[in-house]
């Protein structure tokens, strides 16, 4: 029986572990896959930087690909169907993750600033699996929630859609959305020159879904005369990313919201389970890694909620630190190399679910915010 021949990106969490179970796997730098490395390879598993095409595929023998990821934007999709490749996607895989993240930052401008959360509204371009939980987690904290995204408009009937330019009105706002070049729905530079103009200087851009849905060097010029704070973790031309801009955003890091381990281990255990029916085979691999940590707060005596929140996001994800790593390397002039130093030697950052909060008391964090935010709350 013929062994198959496996290319693993080596940054993918128990790649080579997991993937061994249906044979001989071969790993390497996602940036190094190139024609000639993945010729004689019967599967591809890879992450968002490696752009799988006919130039990367043509005249191999590849014929699954999976990508440990949401996105499928660095895939050819046409290219893949066409020549009879299967290929698919970790949906949903790191959802909680970026979400984690983006109230880690939200947290973290909210003290820094001194704004409640509850008194701010909050524009959601792009509603799918993350765009719906930050949706969630917003509106149990009592934000005033806007949601954007005409596919979902043109299906769901009830979908409650705000158009763009009202999204933009809005104190806060998350893009969420895939990259898509052209059509009704492309959203390259989908906030162009003109829709960042029409953003409120007092108000906070987010970006973690793609570089490209937004125009960085139209946002660098805004950025360069008014007070609009950005936190921006994917950019235009990654890893040769506009050190301009970064360096005038509130909160800039390497591409890192989706980079929770669990996120990632998420990831790998979706195309394992999707190689093992692909190949109608019921291999088995142990993903659990780690017994919970427990947290202790002894007191929370005249906070409030989002004091709370902040402090069990600050124990639980430091996105300052991560912040604070990313700028080391502007100091230097490396920003090319940090953005992958940082990534490929990123900690494991565990999500909320892993820790077991142990509370004096919490009656200020009502039953639908622990739920919401996956808080395990054992009694002191």
């Amino acid at each position: 029986m013929k062994v198959l021949k496996i290319l693993v990106d080596e940054n993918i969490v128990f790649g080579k572990e997991a993937f061994s179970e249906f044979g001989d796997v071969v790993l390497i730098n996602g940036r190094e896959i190139t024609n000639s490395v993945v010729k004689d390879c019967d599967i591809l598993i890879t992450r968002s930087i490696t752009k799988v095409n006919e130039n990367l595929l043509s005249g191999s023998k590849v014929k699954f690909v999976g990508t440990t990821t949401i996105g499928v934007d660095h895939l050819d999709e046409n290219y893949l169907s066409s020549n009879g490749i299967f290929y698919t996607n970790a949906s949903g895989c790191n959802a909680f993750s970026v979400t984690e993240y983006i109230f880690s930052a939200l947290f973290l401008l909210s003290k820094k600033d001194n704004f409640i959360l509850s008194d701010k509204s909050i524009g959601i371009v792009g509603v799918g699996n993350i765009g719906s939980k930050v949706a969630k987690l917003a509106s149990s904290l009592g934000m005033n929630v806007l949601l954007n995204d005409p596919p979902r408009k043109r299906k769901e009937r009830d979908f409650q859609n705000t158009e763009i330019e009202n999204i933009l009105k809005c104190d806060i706002i998350t893009i969420h959305t895939p990259l898509i070049l052209s059509g009704i729905d492309s959203t390259f530079h989908l906030f162009d020159k003109d829709k960042l103009e029409l953003i409120s200087e007092n108000s906070i851009l987010i970006n973690t879904s793609r570089g490209e849905v937004v125009n960085n060097s139209a946002l660098q010029i805004i950025l360069q005369k008014t007070k609009l704070s950005a936190v921006f973790d994917v950019w235009e031309y990654e890893p040769n990313i506009n050190f301009d801009l970064a360096n005038l955003c509130k909160i800039a890091t390497p591409h890192i919201a989706g980079y929770s381990f669990d996120g990632k281990l998420e990831g790998t255990r979706m195309i394992f389970e999707k190689l093992n029916s692909f190949l109608s085979l019921d291999k088995k691999f142990n993903f659990a890694d780690e017994q919970k940590r427990e947290i202790v707060f002894s007191s929370f005596a005249e906070k409030d909620k989002f004091s709370v929140l902040q402090e069990i996001f600050s124990n639980v994800y430091s996105i300052q630190k991560d912040d604070t790593n990313f700028r080391r390397f502007f100091l230097k002039n490396e920003i090319q190399y940090g953005f992958d130093f940082l990534r490929k030697n990123y900690p494991k950052r565990r999500e909320i679910p892993f820790y077991n909060f142990s509370f004096s008391n919490a009656s200020f964090l009502s039953a639908e915010i622990l739920k919401n935010f996956r808080i395990n709350q054992k009694a002191c």
